[in-house]
């Protein structure tokens, strides 16, 4: 695990890919359906989209950390990131014919640490447009 811990410090990127990938197992296991991934448009960009089991549109930003020494990782969703956000679940909403449908914004932290298991906390319902 060591060995694979320093590569994921090495590579931002593949931090945050992992981070992801961390995430949607995570809710997946609390029931939510996956929909899509890494949504881009010109407006913003979707980490996961994804449904939960009443039927709401989760739309959801993971931020993935190697620690957070000085600063949470929640502290990185700034309100610029929000509208862009909200701005691209509107788009991904409008494309896919699903107004009508409730939605959300949810965020999810995942946190690799030092040693043991990375840090996985859900913010249900982070934000409201």
């Amino acid at each position: 695990m060591f060995l694979r811990r320093r590569k994921l410090l090495s590579d931002r990127a593949r931090l945050g890919r992992w981070g992801e990938r961390r995430a949607e197992r995570f809710l997946r296991g609390r029931g939510l359906k996956t929909l899509d991934r890494n949504v881009l448009c010109q407006t913003g960009e979707l980490d996961l989209v994804m449904v939960d089991s009443d039927g709401t549109l989760v739309f959801v930003e993971v931020k993935t950390r190697a620690d957070e020494s000085f600063v949470p990782a929640e502290a990185a969703i700034s309100p610029a990131k929000k509208r862009r956000m909200v701005r691209a679940g509107h788009y991904f909403m409008a494309c896919h014919d699903l107004q009508e449908r409730p939605f959300r914004f949810d965020v999810v932290t995942v946190i690799l640490g030092c040693s043991g298991r990375p840090q996985i906390r859900h913010y249900q319902n982070a934000f409201v447009p």
